[in-house]
């Protein structure tokens, strides 16, 4: 199961209707009702861009960036899309709506657990991290909820609404 389409590539890159139109579509085929498509031309750069073409349902599990350079802003191209921040436990703390008219752009500090809900179709977000790209220590899922494919996933994403 492919989770990103391939990097871009050549000296300039742009996101413009048909790479959205064929990122939305890879979403909306995808089990993980997800894509990501790389801007940078090399996992290895020292700054990750990506594309996330999200649609409702996909479950995005709870999870930090241990790294301690591993800030991750995300901005809101299109679409609806919530960041909840959670405690050590698994307790909501706080919860942020990115939309069209509001907020475009969370920043998130290295260790800090957190999850998305998609509330729109089509939503499309554009996401900066911090080189290069591995994915052994690029994230750590909470312990609490239960892992994306299980049984209990659909009912976790449910009971965060």
């Amino acid at each position: 199961m492919s989770t990103s389409l391939p990097n871009l590539q050549g000296p300039i890159a742009t996101l413009d209707p048909p790479t959205i139109a064929q990122g939305l579509a890879a979403s909306r085929t995808s089990p993980r009702k997800r894509i990501i498509l790389p801007i940078q031309r090399s996992q290895d750069a020292r700054v990750q861009r990506l594309a996330n073409f999200l649609q409702p349902g996909t479950y995005i599990q709870p999870h930090c960036h241990p790294e301690p350079h591993a800030t991750e802003s995300v901005c809101l191209l299109q679409g609806k899309l919530e960041i909840l921040l959670f405690s050590e436990s698994g307790q909501i703390q706080n919860r942020w709506m990115l939309e069209e008219k509001g907020t475009r752009l969370i920043d998130i500090e290295p260790g800090t657990w957190h999850g998305m809900i998609v509330h729109q179709e089509d939503t499309v977000v554009f996401e900066v991290k911090q080189g290069p790209y591995d994915p052994t220590q690029d994230k750590t899922f909470a312990p609490w909820p239960p892992p994306e494919g299980s049984e209990e996933a659909e009912t976790y994403l449910k009971s965060l609404f």
